[in-house]
């Protein structure tokens, strides 16, 4: 059976939609899935670079700002000569920099010896065989994909004492098939400064905005985020709606082009072939069919296997309009808006049971269509798996809110409905807390086929603080099931608890740590005041993000704090990941307490702890945030019209983060 490439040794560079991955020592190599792609093919299986035909001894490697990494190698045979080389990509080019340098004369030969397979890239995450590569000529193509790579690669290189050359190469790409382009412009939201205690934080913020705009994709004049590398850079409808809403605090921009460009792909039939349905928002985008061998699943081209993306949709619409999106642009996207609570009325409870759950029918589809999409994630208590039709936990929560935000974004339009949105609210909230609740005191995972709540104790339930689905006490109980060291007590948030029995710390969603999963959760208690039970969470990313080198993967173990050092990676993580990558400002977010409501014309601020933030944006105007040691905070910039509601803990000063003021 062919397994998936590993990914967490590898040094991966973006500029949306072609990305590099290599070795720590630069070469790429003609083995798993090193390579440069192109959207969904691998456009340069090999690229070593060699001195007299050698290859270079690796010291170490650091990144260059966005799309862009150096490395640095010597060659002790030709007594100390020190080889740098310059990755950078932008959209449908690589380009190298080598650089030599000596203390001494030397003379030297310079190589690149590169091949290209145009393997498609479900071909290489299968582990599967791949198309011969081909390291004749300078030219390649295959089914509307063009390489081009700039000849020869070879270069006779005289230094003398002190001496230092420059020598470069490129490689050129175009797709005439492509289904996702390049982005439009430069940036797409703000860049802010951020001040910190803890140096941690700052770091993460900039090396994530440094990824951020690495994964920028563009539909027209519409900007939205690519899911990750490698496997993913395209627009994935869940991955890029949470990226884009952890992404509001720098400007609405985002989350406008992420809502037009999925509205403009809403399901308008019924095919349970693609899983489209009218008003459903989209799971996937591919070039062609995705089929990846040895698992039976084949995805179409356009697929909307998501049972919560529509859900998400919504409220990014509304969260969008209370950050301050215009009201035209929010006009705009009302029938869309209407079809998505289309979609929620007639198709998103196909058994009528008043829960919002989903079925794979097509037989080669995804088995799970939440988040936690892997085919054994839900499990009870003891292990067993969950029979589909699922109705899963977070998605009610979801449903709830989608509601209520549906129902605000009509009242205040002048649309009919609100009415009846509020009472399906009310009511979905009265059959889940009859439902959903188990001993233990924490709502299950989900219903299953036979409407049993499948009770593993999962992360999927901090999901819900944010939603409003919960009362005082029930968010409460949820608080502190999450807060228990069978959840809490990695480096950041299981996604299962060590105590069920499918728990496993290296699986893909039963007890290992996702970082978009861990900053929801996070910011989710922080603004149910439950501060204390989210500082862990905090901390556990700023741990992650430092072992990380501050580039946070999609997922690392769920092992013990207090049994190892430090994270270790997953294996098969991507990375960057959009919702990984945006879940530093997330972070910013909920250290601010920051909470708008522009059509209402009120910020409010909670702050955890001191930081000090220039450059968000708030109703398109630039907003400068200092939160003092005492939680005291100054604002600037704020548009006429609105006003500051600030709050403080309950013991008045700044909160638990000042324990991480000094990084400990």
């Amino acid at each position: 059976m062919s397994l998936q490439p590993s990914l967490h040794d590898l040094v991966s560079t973006v500029a949306a939609p072609t990305s590099a991955l290599a070795g720590a020592d630069g070469q790429i190599r003609a083995t798993g899935v090193q390579g440069v792609f192109h959207a969904d093919a691998r456009v340069l299986s090999q690229a070593v670079l060699r001195l007299d035909g050698r290859e270079p001894e690796a010291i170490g490697h650091a990144p260059e700002g966005a799309g862009s990494v150096r490395f640095v190698g010597v060659a002790p045979w030709l007594g100390g000569v020190r080889v740098d080389r310059v990755r950078s990509l932008s959209p449908g080019r690589l380009r190298e920099r080598i650089e030599i340098s000596s203390s001494v004369p030397v003379t030297t030969t310079v190589t690149v010896d590169i091949a290209v397979d145009l393997a498609p890239i479900e071909t290489v995450r299968s582990g599967g065989v791949t198309p011969a590569p081909d390291s004749h000529g300078s030219s390649w193509e295959r089914d509307g994909v063009t390489v081009v790579a700039s000849s020869p690669l070879a270069w006779e290189v005289r230094l003398g004492a002190r001496g230092r050359a420059v020598v470069e190469w490129t490689l050129d790409v175009a797709d005439a098939k492509a289904v996702v382009r390049s982005p439009v412009r430069e940036t797409d939201w703000s860049r802010p400064s951020v001040q910190a205690g803890d140096h941690r934080l700052v770091r993460l913020v900039e090396r994530s905005l440094d990824d951020l705009h690495g994964l920028r994709l563009s539909d027209g004049d519409d900007t939205y985020l690519a899911a990750g590398v490698p496997w993913y850079l395209t627009l994935f409808g869940r991955d890029s709606l949470w990226a884009a809403r952890m992404m509001l605090p720098l400007g609405t921009g985002l989350a406008a082009g992420t809502l037009r460009t999925l509205a403009r792909r809403q399901g308008g039939k019924v095919d349970p072939v693609t899983g489209e349905a009218p008003g459903k928002i989209m799971h996937e985008l591919r070039r062609q069919e995705f089929a990846l061998a040895n698992t039976g699943m084949r995805l179409p081209a356009t697929y909307y296997g998501t049972v919560d993306a529509t859900l998400l949709w919504i409220s990014l619409l509304h969260d969008a309009w209370r950050w301050g999106l215009a009201d035209d642009q929010v006009i705009g996207l009302l029938p869309g808006l209407e079809a998505a609570l289309g979609w929620l009325a007639d198709h998103a409870d196909p058994d009528g049971d008043g829960f919002v759950e989903y079925l794979d029918t097509s037989g080669h589809g995804l088995a799970n269509q939440g988040w936690k999409d892997s085919r054994d994630a839900v499990r009870f208590r003891d292990g067993r798996l969950a029979d589909p039709p699922i109705a899963l936990v977070e998605v009610q929560g979801y449903a709830y809110r989608a509601a209520l935000d549906g129902a605000a974004l009509l009242e205040a339009f002048g649309r009919p409905g609100a009415d009846r949105w509020r009472a399906y609210a009310a009511a979905l909230a009265e059959r889940f807390r009859a439902r959903f609740w188990v001993d233990g005191g924490y709502p299950a995972l989900a219903l299953d086929r036979d409407k049993r709540p499948v009770d593993a104790l999962t992360s999927n339930i901090g999901h819900l603080l944010d939603t409003g689905i919960l009362n005082a006490d029930e968010e409460q109980a949820v608080a502190g099931a999450l807060a228990s060291s069978s959840l809490s007590g990695a480096y950041g948030l299981r996604t299962m608890s060590s105590d069920s029995g499918g728990y496993d710390s290296l699986s893909y969603h039963c007890g290992s740590v996702w970082a978009h999963d861990t900053a929801i959760v996070a910011a989710g208690l922080a603004r149910a005041g439950f501060s204390d039970a989210a500082t862990p969470l905090i901390e556990g990313l700023l741990t992650a993000g430092e072992a990380f080198d501050y580039r946070l993967p999609e997922l690392w173990a769920g092992d013990p704090r207090g049994e190892i050092s430090r994270p270790m990676p997953y294996p098969t993580a991507c990375h960057p990941q959009a919702w990984a990558a945006a879940a530093a400002i997330s972070l910013v977010q909920a250290t601010l307490g920051l909470y708008p409501d522009v059509p209402n014309g009120v910020v409010a601020l909670r702050p955890l702890g001191p930081i000090d933030v220039r450059g968000l944006r708030i109703a398109d105007s630039n907003v400068d945030i200092s939160v003092a040691a005492d939680g005291r905070a100054t604002v600037s910039g704020l548009p006429a019209g609105l006003s500051v509601e600030q709050g403080v803990d309950a013991d008045g000063q700044a909160g638990p983060l000042d324990d991480l003021a000094d990084g400990q």
